[in-house]
Parts: structure tokens; C-alpha cells; sequence
């Protein structure tokens, strides 16, 4: 059936489609959590060069408060692409459960009436060539 297999190759390029996005949600969640820790290192090693670890010491230094602002607001964003990447997640799953459910209705329409099976030609196994004749 042509349009079983037009709606099966849809699916499949869905579920392809949410599986990058889950991919690049979650590089993006490790970009910035990599960033805070780079940020956290910055802090230390600042605080420690200017000997004031008390945010609100009037000589604290100002780098170090840029610096947690900066991180906070990285933490903040990977919280929300956190809540992102689920809703993603779930998307993914139900389009992969729709692509499944398509290919099963498929299978079953292929034992019920093996003639539909597409005809494949026969491969060579690889390495194996042809003999000019």
C-alpha cells in the first residue's frame, strides 16, 4: 500500500527529527552546566586572589559578582531547557510509538498477503565480482 509507506516514511522522519532536537536540548544542558563550572572555578580563584569570600564586602571583588550572576543565570537556563528536554522526551516517545504502530499494522498487512511484499533484488555478497563473460 503506497500510502502506508509514505505515512511510514513520515514517521520515521519525525521520529528523527525529535530525536535531534532531544540531542541538541541536551548538548545545550551540557554547554551551559560546563560553563557554571568554568564560572565556579573563575570565582574561587578570584575570591582567593583578592582573600574575600563575604559577597557583601565592600571589597568584594566586582569580577566575582559579574561571575555569579552569569552562573546563576546558566543554572536558571538549564532548569528550563531541564523542563525542555522532557517535553521533548515525551514528543519522541509518541512519535516512535506512532512509527511502531505503522510498522506493525505494515508487518501484519505483509503476512495476510505475502504478493504485497516488495521485490528486492538479489545482492552480491561484498568482494564477490562478476566474471566478464
Amino acid at each position: 500500500m503506497k500510502s502506508r509507506d509514505a505515512v511510514i516514511r513520515l514517521k520515521r522522519f519525525e521520529v528523527e527529527e525529535k530525536r535531534r532536537k532531544v540531542a541538541e536540548i541536551e548538548a545545550m544542558i551540557g554547554d551551559f552546566n560546563h560553563m557554571a563550572c568554568d564560572l565556579d572555578r573563575q570565582i574561587a580563584i578570584e575570591q582567593e586572589r583578592a582573600g574575600i569570600t563575604d559577597v557583601n564586602h565592600y571589597a568584594y571583588p566586582t569580577f566575582a559578582k559579574a561571575a555569579i550572576q552569569r552562573r546563576n543565570n546558566l543554572t536558571a537556563s538549564a532548569a528550563d531547557l531541564q523542563a525542555r528536554l522532557e517535553a521533548a522526551r515525551g514528543e519522541l516517545d509518541e512519535a516512535y510509538a506512532d512509527l511502531r504502530k505503522m510498522e506493525l499494522l505494515e508487518e501484519r498487512d505483509l503476512r495476510l498477503d505475502p504478493a504485497r511484499a516488495p521485490t528486492q533484488p538479489e545482492l552480491e555478497p561484498p568482494g564477490i565480482q562478476r566474471a566478464a563473460g
